[in-house]
């Protein structure tokens, strides 16, 4: 399916999703909806789990969490292993940089990053993406993390962005497995882009391969259905190399 973005109305904004492993890249286009940013701003607060009853549709809410505290310490958990925190910021450091400069560039080729977007890293750690973004021109990118990791990323939670409606151009992230409340994860992004933005995520499909995921994603169907402002336009088998 061939799209000219230059065409669509001013209303519309472009959804990317890339799917590793089980890989699919999906776009989507969306509409602003202010219904839609009222419901995401009152569920903010929603503290309760999850039914593991979730898994219908081939997304499944992994159970064990007694409130939402217990899961945000099991995912710092990670995020401060000391052992893994010096192996993203040394060897890991320059590999990851290097794939994610190539998929940025390729996104402005497409004309779906720009050197002056906004751009969001949600989930960023230690910011490998960010500081790919600004090497490829993208100088206005920042991630967020429960952890901070000053100057590439900020303190936040990704199920309640800490940022006004319609703050940026361009979001991305990798770490949709680690969601515990899917609906907000989708619907934080919707808020926080502008119109006419893009965002793009890299999902595993049917894989357990991180303990620390809150959820198992098994068809894209479920994950389509989450994004409530938008259409899906695309859909292509692909692959991300991290050699």
């Amino acid at each position: 399916m061939n799209l000219s973005f230059s065409k669509l109305p001013i209303l519309l904004r472009p959804f990317l999703l890339s799917l590793i492993l089980s890989v699919f890249f999906l776009a989507f286009l969306a509409t602003q909806s202010p219904h839609h940013r009222l419901k995401t701003s009152l569920i903010k607060n929603t503290r309760k789990p999850p039914s593991n009853n979730s898994s219908a549709g081939g997304l499944r809410i992994r159970p064990g969490y007694s409130s939402y505290n217990a899961y945000i310490e099991r995912q710092l958990n990670k995020t401060l292993n000391p052992k893994l925190r010096k192996i993203w910021t040394t060897r890991d450091w320059d590999r990851k940089v290097r794939v994610f400069v190539r998929f940025f560039e390729s996104l402005k080729q497409r004309n779906l990053l720009f050197n002056d977007s906004r751009a969001l890293s949600i989930g960023a750690r230690v910011g490998q993406e960010v500081a790919a973004m600004r090497l490829v021109g993208v100088s206005d990118s920042v991630g967020i993390d429960l952890v901070p990791y000053p100057p590439l990323v900020v303190k936040g939670d990704f199920h309640a962005q800490p940022f006004v409606n319609r703050t940026f151009d361009f979001e991305f992230s990798n770490v949709f497995d680690h969601a515990l409340y899917p609906w907000k994860f989708v619907g934080e992004i919707e808020r926080t882009l502008k119109p006419g933005g893009v965002c793009v995520l890299h999902v595993a499909l049917s894989r357990r391969a991180d303990k620390y995921s809150a959820n198992d994603l098994y068809s894209v169907e479920p994950l389509v259905e989450l994004f409530k402002e938008s259409e899906l336009v695309e859909k292509t088998l692909g692959s991300i190399r991290t050699k």
